[in-house]
């Protein structure tokens, strides 16, 4: 099965999405209504290096920083924030396991997994009922290492993990509902399994709406053959041993990013958490030219790269993060590529990108950065702001006044933030 993208025709004159079923006689204000709203939690783990990535002056006219740079493009769509603080981090924990149930629950890390469920799965409770996913996890990296709290960021409850689908040849399989061998194995496209039905529904359409479908089909089918022609042993998740050092990360995460725009453009899901890197990652970034040392022994030892130290050192730290940005800039550019009622998928899709530390090398908790980004007139954009927040207070001013998702709460939420609201 192959939903339908957004086309002309679902929509009025001004952009409001008509109802799934007819209005009642009299109730003109049933035949329509406002076109639906996503929510996408963003991570990469291991912090920042913050003098490369917090902009030095606030306010809409700062100065983008190395890591921001990829953002050039979408800084108008964007809302820096700095001086957010975790403040569920103190409990016990590794100092990664902490600050991440801290930054994920608002809750204190258990021992074994977050104390309760994770911000994007109260969102999904309030908004996900009426999609065929409540929520989908989607992961990058394939890490072993460390606890069920590192490789986990959705949580449905207490110590209740919601694992990432990190293979994109299943979360392709499970969004289009496989169910016969032979496009599994990719032996043949899903495509034939709807191409009758495509060419009826075609005939009924308008002209712009018939290459509508003919491009999203053509992306489905371009999305197949990029999965068709990854290495063998990328179609299966590797043993827990394994040192995690897939080479190829940066076409696996666009992978994963183009679906998860089809999954949210098709209403398959209003929800997702996306898991770029796992926290205490220890990922190497051949591709970068840095492979001598781990991720996470760079944010401890920047020296451990070849003729650098100290400060020249942390210019590792800064390339790594300035690809991680990369990676979240080519999701907001797929979004925002969709047409959708008035507007873009983007303009409809509230995003929010965090990290479980501030500087990485001293586990910091206090003054975390955070980027915010969407379409929504009601968000307040193009700027950096410092605030005086946790990110308790971040996430519920998002879901509810951006989303519209009406959480209410969050346990380290206590203010919310009108920096960010318009």
């Amino acid at each position: 099965m192959i939903g339908l993208p957004p086309l002309a025709s679902m929509f009025n004159s001004t952009g409001t999405a008509y109802a799934a079923t007819p209005p009642r006689v009299g109730d003109a204000a049933a035949a329509e209504k406002p076109i639906e709203t996503r929510f996408v939690l963003w991570f990469n783990g291991n912090g920042i290096p913050e003098r490369y990535w917090i902009p030095t002056d606030e306010g809409s006219d700062y100065e983008l920083t190395p890591c921001l740079a990829p953002l050039a493009a979408w800084r108008k769509d964007v809302h820096v924030l700095s001086g957010v603080d975790n403040a569920a981090a103190s409990g016990r924990g590794n100092g990664h396991t902490n600050s991440m149930s801290g930054l994920m629950s608002g809750l204190d890390f258990t021992g074994r997994g977050a104390g309760g469920p994770s911000i994007d799965q109260i969102v999904a409770q309030k908004i996900g009922g009426d999609s065929r996913f409540r929520s989908l996890q989607i992961g990058v990296a394939q890490e072993s290492f460390g606890e069920s709290m590192q490789r986990n960021m959705s949580w449905a409850g207490y110590e209740r993990a919601l694992p990432p689908e990190m293979i994109p040849h299943r979360l392709f399989d499970r969004l289009f509902g496989a169910r016969e061998e032979g496009w599994v194995n990719r032996k043949r496209s899903i495509l034939d399994a709807v191409r009758a039905d495509a060419s009826t529904l075609e005939k009924t359409l308008p002209t712009d709406d018939k290459a509508r479908v003919d491009e999203h089909l053509s992306t489905i089918r371009d999305l197949e053959r990029s999965i068709a022609g990854l290495p063998p042993e990328y179609a299966r998740v590797d043993p827990p041993d394994f040192d995690g050092d897939m080479k190829d990360w940066p076409r696996i995460a666009r992978l994963q990013s183009d679906l998860l725009v089809q999954a949210l453009a098709m209403r398959q899901t209003r929800v997702a958490s996306y898991m770029l890197t796992k926290c205490q990652s220890l990922t190497r970034f051949p591709w970068l030219g840095y492979a001598s040392a781990r991720h996470h022994d760079y944010t401890h030892a920047p020296d451990k790269t070849a003729g650098a130290d100290g400060a020249d050192g942390i210019h590792v730290l800064r390339d790594i993060c300035r690809w991680h940005v990369e990676e979240f800039a080519y999701l907001v550019g797929k979004l925002e590529s969709v047409p959708e009622g008035d507007g873009t998928l983007f303009d409809h899709t509230s995003l929010i990108f965090v990290h479980e530390h501030a500087e990485a090398n001293p586990h910091k908790n206090s003054g975390l950065a955070m980027l915010v980004a969407g379409g929504s007139n009601r968000l307040a954009k193009g700027a950096h702001t410092r605030i005086t927040g946790t990110v308790g207070d971040v996430y519920v001013t998002v879901a509810d006044e951006v989303v519209g998702a009406g959480i209410g709460k969050f346990p380290t939420a206590t203010n919310k933030i009108g920096a960010l609201l318009t």
